[in-house]
């Protein structure tokens, strides 16, 4: 299972990846940057003019090991992968759970629990850690109000419902996401979430860490036999790994957001570190994208317990494990989902 913690990201433009044996080799400028042994890796991540050879497609092919194509700023574009993994039995039982009006809701209700469980903690630890941050009120009454709408989310059963819950608790969360940021405030505040493309830096650091997460998500779902494109939460739509972001979901507060708001406070990332184009998006400089993902890469290797398996284990193998459930529970072997909840 150690090979789910490694996704090799190449962000370097004008990189080339070759295969050597059983090994992918990063040229840059004609010259050997990096090597690393296939059977290490779980997943390949290349950003922008990063070119690979048909040579080391195919020994990522015959390894099992996708290789997903991003723009530079981390826009998905592409993903190559070899045959399916996973039995077509699993496959039908996703697939009619997502046509069950029922079945799905009860899915998406879990996912939204976790991920309005975890937004809460997040701002909880943030206010314990740091009482100045409260201002009229402001965070208790979205801590008390995401607790209501946890209450209530226990007793939805349609889905446009859910979906209502988990808005309104988002903009709760980043209606109070702006305290939480606590120096370098001219360079980074925020008012609401954008994408498609970020104006500001804040966002276009999530909107980042986020691709991150959707890829080692991807990738989990697909290790374990499930459909990514076919999801729960999110409607199903040409091109959209759905099920990747219902899994993402409760992994966002805790991971991502966790991670963007400790390099804005540690100053590990500053307002240099963005660039501002003509149409008004802001886009992360390469060398920012880097330190992003290595902490992103350090991230995953703390340790922690598994609140459901009351196991130990390292950060990076939660998606695997909750892949895992989800399949259990598709299954019929666990009579529900039973989402990550931080602790």
């Amino acid at each position: 299972m150690k090979r789910f913690l490694n996704t090799l990201f190449v962000s370097t433009q004008g990189a080339y990846l070759k295969k050597d044996r059983e090994n992918i080799v990063i040229e840059i400028e004609g010259a050997e940057a990096a090597r690393f042994p296939v059977h290490l890796l779980g997943q390949v991540a290349c950003f922008g003019n990063v070119m690979c050879s048909p040579f080391v497609l195919g020994l990522c092919a015959e390894s099992g090991v996708a290789v997903s194509f991003l723009t530079e700023n981390g826009r998905y574009l592409s993903r190559m992968v070899g045959k399916t993994s996973g039995n077509v039995l699993l496959r039908k039982q996703q697939f009619r759970a997502s046509e069950d009006e029922g079945k799905a809701a009860e899915i998406a209700k879990a996912i939204v629990a976790g991920k309005v469980a975890n937004q809460r903690t997040v701002i909880m630890r943030a206010l314990r850690d740091h009482p100045e941050i409260e201002r009229e009120g402001k965070i208790s009454r979205a801590i008390d109000l995401m607790k209501n709408n946890l209450e209530n989310l226990a007793e939805a059963t349609d889905i446009d419902r859910i979906r209502g819950i988990e808005g309104d608790s988002a903009n709760l969360y980043f209606g109070a996401f702006n305290d939480l940021i606590l120096c370098q405030k001219e360079d980074f505040f925020f008012k609401d979430r954008n994408r498609r493309p970020p104006t500001d830096n804040v966002n276009a650091l999530l909107s980042f860490a986020y691709t991150l997460l959707m890829l080692d998500c991807r990738s989990a779902l697909e290790s374990v036999g499930l459909d990514p494109q076919v999801g729960f939460l999110h409607a199903d739509r040409p091109g959209r790994p759905s099920l990747a972001l219902d899994l993402m979901e409760e992994f966002r507060p805790v991971l991502a957001d966790r991670i963007a708001l400790s390099m804005i406070n540690r100053q590990q990332l500053k307002g240099k570190d963005f660039d501002r184009t003509a149409s008004g998006a802001v886009l992360m400089k390469d060398d920012a994208r880097k330190r992003l993902i290595t902490e992103y890469q350090e991230k995953k290797k703390a340790e922690l317990v598994h609140p459901f398996l009351n196991e130990k284990m390292e950060t990076g193998l939660l998606f695997h494990i909750q892949a895992l459930l989800l399949a259990r529970h598709l299954r019929g072997d666990l009579d529900g989902y039973p989402p990550y909840v931080w602790r």
